[in-house]
C-alpha cells in the first residue's frame, strides 16, 4: 500500500491543472506515468512524498493481538508524511485530504493535531481538489513500479509472474491468488492476509488449522507459609504467558 503527498505555492496551483492533474483511479497506466514525469520536471515548485507499506506490515498489524486497522495504517501515514514536509521547512497553510473513515471525525483528528493549519476532508478528494489528485497519481505510480519490481522468495527466479493489479476485480489477480495459494503457508508476501479475498480464498482452499486454546487460570488459594521454605517441585512452577497463550509446551521426543 502506497500514500502520497503533494504540495505546491497557492500561485502554483495552475500548474497542477496544466499537467491533467485529476483522480487517478479515473485514468491508465500510460496516462497517470505522463503526468508523474510532469510533476517531476516541476520539482521545483511542486513537491511530493509517498510512504511505501508492504504487506506483510499491514498484515502484521491488522492481525497481530491488538489489532491496528486499516483506517489507523491510513491516519498514521497521511500524518506523518504532513508533519515530514513541515519539518523540512513546508509552509503549509491548507491541507486537503482524501477521507478514510467518517470524514467530520478524521479532520476532527487532523484539525486538533495541526491546529494552525486549515484543514479540509472530503469523500472522493482526489476529484474535487488537483493537490490531492497529483498525490493520489504520484502513489498509484509508485505502487505500479513496486509491482512490477517485486520480487518473490517463494517463487522460482526464472518463473513468468503475472499479478495483475492487485484489485480483487483484476482477472490475472485473481489467478495469480488462485495458481500461488499454498494450503499450509498460504499466499506470496506481496499479498496481504488480512485482506478479504485473501481470507475468503483461505477458509475455502486451504488447511484448517486449530490452536489449543489456553484453559482458564483455576482460582488458587493462599500458599502456606512453609511453602516458601520448602523446596518446590519444577513441575508446579508456573510457565510463563507467552508459552501458554500460544499453546507451546516442551518438546522431548520426535
Amino acid at each position: 500500500m502506497v500514500y502520497g503527498i503533494c504540495y505546491c505555492p497557492k500561485s502554483k496551483q495552475n500548474l497542477l491543472e496544466e499537467s491533467g492533474c485529476a483522480d487517478s483511479k479515473t485514468l491508465t497506466e500510460q496516462k497517470r506515468e505522463e503526468i508523474f514525469e510532469k510533476l517531476c520536471e516541476k520539482d521545483e515548485d511542486i513537491k511530493w512524498e509517498v510512504k511505501v507499506i508492504s504487506p506483510t506490515d499491514i498484515s502484521n498489524c491488522m492481525l497481530r493481538r491488538q489489532k491496528y486497522s486499516l483506517n489507523e495504517i491510513s491516519h498514521s501515514s497521511a500524518i506523518g508524511l504532513l508533519q515530514k514536509a513541515i519539518d523540512e521547512g513546508a509552509n503549509i497553510t491548507d491541507v486537503f485530504v482524501d477521507t478514510v473513515g467518517p470524514a467530520d471525525k478524521y479532520q476532527a483528528k487532523l484539525q486538533e493535531i495541526f491546529p494552525h493549519l486549515n484543514v479540509t476532508v472530503a469523500n472522493k478528494a482526489d476529484s474535487k481538489y488537483p493537490i490531492v489528485g497529483a498525490a493520489s497519481i504520484c502513489a498509484k505510480v509508485i505502487r505500479d513500479i513496486c509491482l512490477r519490481v517485486w520480487k518473490y522468495p517463494e517463487i522460482k527466479e526464472d518463473e513468468k509472474i503475472v499479478c495483475g493489479s492487485g484489485y480483487p476485480g483484476d482477472p490475472d489477480t485473481k489467478k495469480f491468488l488462485t495458481k500461488y495459494m499454498d494450503p499450509v503457508f498460504g499466499f506470496p508476501s506481496v499479498v496481504r492476509f488480512s485482506w478479504a479475498t485473501a481470507s475468503k480464498i483461505l477458509e475455502e482452499s486451504a488447511i484448517t488449522v486449530e490452536w489449543e486454546e489456553v484453559e482458564d487460570e483455576k482460582t488458587k488459594g493462599i500458599k502456606s507459609v512453609k511453602s516458601f521454605f520448602s523446596k518446590v517441585d519444577d513441575k508446579s512452577k508456573e510457565r510463563f504467558r507467552y508459552f501458554k497463550e500460544r499453546g507451546l509446551t516442551n518438546c522431548t521426543e520426535f
